[in-house]
């Protein structure tokens, strides 16, 4: 439970009753409501998170539940206190005499019900209105012995002196922490590997979900895992903790097999190929990981038949014969995801033979209506082959122990622990861990040696694997979680096998094993209003991105931007070149350019002398609650509200500088002259701050500003004030402009180069599921016009989305063979023919 609190009375009264009820509650001060609530603007705090994403955003609601949940009930008396005294308060005429007015109030009730919930919260609401005035008091008794019964109490007490210190601190930090400068910034260490847990530091581990090694990575891929990890990681390398990112390709299984028989290759040839490739992509997006390796490892094999083993002595595996679908001309037994069908549960035609990607339950292939093999659209036929079972039942007492604790204790996504929960909740049964593979790691077992583990069982083993490849002292990561915090992101139809199949295989083992403390699941990020998909040419995949000219940190901007932390959302070119025309060149690399430029033309390309007045540190102040507002979000893994804190800080800076006219001032007086030096001088240290907050985001433009301000390695560290690290006399680099303008043309070209492949033509026919297919496109982009126009949203921008719009209705009419209203208006004969 937390409680977000600002610096007014009704912060106060919360934190009152938080303290006098010994609640079990985080406190967490700031001017920014969006610390609490980043999706909601027009809230003030205090806010009270009761559990992850529920929030109670009245302050009187807050005390009451606040202390309900001690155990304690509200009387009826309580409301009728607190009413009384906020009519007092609100009352012009009534407040003049409040202290007259409130002596009497206090006249038929007794000592013992001073504490009740109404008194905390009267208290709460006038203590900083009245603190100053205590000389007043002895003229009304019953108020005088109220407020001192009150005050005199250690619980609230402490709750003053917490409250008070932290507004002092609000309005004194600024300049007291501005003057220090690089004294008080951490400690910068340089990078040396192997990096190994250390008894005096925060220790994290961090995975990504492996990459299958038979495709090309599309955008969404990369957002939902390699990405958003690299982020955090470099996020975490900047505060100064001990990190190691482990991350790697997933190489085992069918899709291997298959991908080797379509391209002509063997297995290992295939994997050779795609390590290769996926490392070149994610080496363009400048993912930085300790080590990116391989699934197909001794190591692998070692660590998976030594979990195999223990589980098995330990009784936690099962021998079964399984119904599974075999292919007969293709003479094989078909993986789950090389099964295709109708969903049992909604129809869906396209389900998988393990999961359906519409209703998104998970099914068994031969559940499936209408099977078909994937690789050669067969019918395939039943058949029974022994098998060994995970038996998770066995195991499901300690798995709601450790997952109810880690979720309490740890950052886990909402989509995460909704999918855990309802897994835990419907009772875990037993998972088949073999499959009648050839390319995988061998099953130990007398019997069973002619199979491969499956891939689900196998591959998270990889994370361990991996990492003893980068590191013979693999264990002190991974059986270590009194040091050790794990840090895992992926896409949400991964959650089940990292937060019950994983976490149960190790608990099984009886070994130490290093559990998920945090669970990072995305939602899915669609392609203009579809999916992606690379045999129809639509969507923007790895190698694709690499070959425009947008440089890889612009990437990585919009994709963090619009990352579906909550919800599904949508990658849009429309959006992209707005996000880039305004985000970053009006807004991040026009206030940089204008300060630095500024600089080198009046300054001599040094930073001036400051004087700074009482208005620079009040933006000071500002900027220094967006560092704890971008701290607070990713240290709970809310990525995309991080970045908007930095453009939040820009929007400050910009908004100074256009307050000031420096370029006025500098042409007036001496002191007008030595004022738009001391403007100049606060923004270059802002794009300092700037430049570290963002190398998380954007580290080679990090790196750019960083040279283009002469700032050495060392400043790169993540402070909690802004402070003044370059001071009078630095010299400033060459100084040019950072982002380049997409214009309409470049959109649309790009547009249509990756807008797919024509499905049909005007004398085909399309199928029931490619129609609709076309059909759910048009929803969602109509429902995307009616949202841009219901927020008045650009006329460019709108106008190219309802091109977009009618051209996805007149594929539909084509597909269909019907005419559309646009076609028929162009057909349309002209006046007098």
């Amino acid at each position: 439970m937390k409680l977000f609190l600002g610096r007014n009375s009704a912060s106060l009264k919360c934190l009152i009753v938080a303290k006098a009820t010994e609640s079990s509650v985080d406190v967490i001060f700031s001017r920014n409501a969006r610390i609490a609530i980043p999706f909601l603007n027009d809230i003030k705090l205090p806010v009270l998170e009761e559990k992850p994403g529920s929030f109670v955003i009245d302050a009187n609601s807050a005390c009451v539940a606040l202390w309900c949940i001690s155990g304690r009930k509200k009387a009826k008396a309580d409301e009728l206190w607190i009413q009384a005294t906020e009519k007092i308060l609100a009352n012009e005429d009534a407040s003049k005499n409040f202290l007259s007015n409130f002596n009497d109030s206090l006249k038929d009730r007794s000592q013992e019900e001073i504490f009740s919930l109404g008194d905390l919260m009267a208290f709460g609401l006038i203590y900083d209105v009245f603190r100053k005035e205590t000389e007043e008091f002895s003229k009304f008794d019953r108020f005088d012995a109220w407020w001192k019964k009150l005050t005199g109490n250690y619980q609230i007490q402490a709750a003053i002196s917490q409250w008070e210190s932290t507004t002092a601190s609000s309005d004194d930090s600024a300049a007291e922490h501005w003057t220090k400068g690089a004294s008080i910034l951490p400690k910068f260490e340089t990078r040396h590997h192997p990096i190994l847990p250390s008894a005096d530091k925060r220790n994290i581990l961090i995975t990504s979900a492996l990459p299958y090694v038979n495709n090309i990575p599309h955008l969404g891929n990369i957002i939902g895992c390699v990405l958003s990890a690299d982020v955090f990681s470099r996020y975490s390398r900047l505060r100064r903790y001990n990190v190691v990112y482990v991350c790697g390709s997933d190489e085992y299984g069918t899709a291997t097999e298959t991908k080797a028989l379509e391209e002509g290759m063997t297995p290992r040839e295939i994997c050779d190929k795609y390590n290769a490739l996926h490392s070149e992509i994610y080496a363009w997006f400048n993912i930085d990981f300790d080590i990116f390796g391989r699934t197909t490892t001794s190591q692998q094999t070692e660590i998976a038949q030594d979990i195999f083993w223990k589980l098995y002595r330990r009784g936690y595996l099962s021998k079964d014969k399984v119904e599974q679908l075999h292919c007969e001309k293709c003479d094989r037994f078909l993986a789950d995801r090389f099964v295709e069908g109708t969903c049992p549960l909604c129809n869906y035609q396209d389900a998988r033979g393990d999961q359906c990607d519409k209703c998104g339950k998970l099914i068994n292939a031969v559940e499936l209506k209408e099977p078909r093999c994937k690789v050669c659209r067969n019918r395939p036929v039943s058949k029974t082959s022994d098998h060994l079972f995970l038996d998770l039942g066995k195991l499901d007492p300690e798995l709601r122990e450790w997952s109810q604790a880690s979720m309490s204790k740890g950052h886990w996504s909402s989509s995460a622990q909704v999918i855990t929960n309802t897994w835990i909740r419907d009772g875990v049964k037993s998972r088949c861990i073999t499959r009648d593979l050839k390319w995988g790691t061998p099953v130990p077992l007398d019997g069973y040696t002619d199979k491969v583990f499956y891939v689900w069982f196998d591959a998270p083993i990889g994370y361990l694997s991996i990492t003893a490849n980068y590191t013979p002292e693999w264990e002190k990561w991974w059986k270590n979680p009194q040091e050790v915090e794990l840090f895992q992101f992926m896409a949400k139809d991964n959650v089940p096998f990292h937060s019950v199949v994983f976490p149960c295989s190790l608990l099984g083992t009886g070994d130490n094993y290093t559990l998920v403390n945090h669970l990072s699941a995305t939602e899915y990020l669609n392609y203009e209003g579809g999916k992606f998909s690379k045999s129809r040419g639509v969507g923007v995949f790895g190698n694709d991105a690499m070959a425009t000219d947008i440089p890889a940190d612009v990437w990585r901007f919009y994709l963090l931007y619009v990352r579906p932390e909550n919800q599904d959302s949508h990658f849009s070119w429309n959006d992209f070149a707005l996000k880039n025309n305004t985000e970053l060149l009006n807004n991040l690399g026009n206030f940089i350019n204008r300060a630095l430029s500024f600089a080198q033309k009046f300054f001599d390309g040094h930073v001036p002398p400051m004087n700074l007045l009482e208005s620079d540190y009040e933006l000071v102040g500002q900027i220094n609650e967006e560092i704890d507002t971008y701290v607070n979000h990713l240290e709970q893994l809310r990525i995309r509200e991080g970045l908007k804190s930095i453009l939040a800080i820009s929007r400050l800076g910009n908004g100074f500088i256009q307050a000031t006219k420096p370029w006025e001032l500098v042409k007036k007086s001496s002191n007008d002259k030595s004022r738009a030096g001391t403007v100049i001088g606060v923004a270059v240290n802002v794009t300092w701050l700037l430049a570290v907050l963002l190398h998380p985001y954007m580290p080679k433009i990090s790196q750019t500003i960083m040279e283009q301000i002469q700032a050495p390695e060392h400043l790169l560290v993540i402070p909690t004030h802004l402070t003044e690290v370059l001071r009078q006399g630095h010299k400033l680099g060459e100084v040019f402009p950072l982002f380049q303008k997409i214009d309409d043309d470049k959109v649309a070209a790009l547009k249509g180069r990756y807008a797919g492949k024509q499905q049909v033509t005007s004398t085909s026919v399309a199928s029931d599921d490619q129609i609709k297919e076309m059909e759910d496109a048009i929803k969602v982009q109509g429902d995307k016009v009616r949202l841009l126009k219901t927020q008045k949203a650009d006329k460019g921008l709108v106008d190219a989305e309802v091109k977009t719009l009618l051209a996805l209705k007149e594929r539909l009419a084509k597909a269909t063979g019907k005419t559309t209203a646009t076609a028929q208006s162009s057909k349309k004969k002209k006046p007098g023919k």
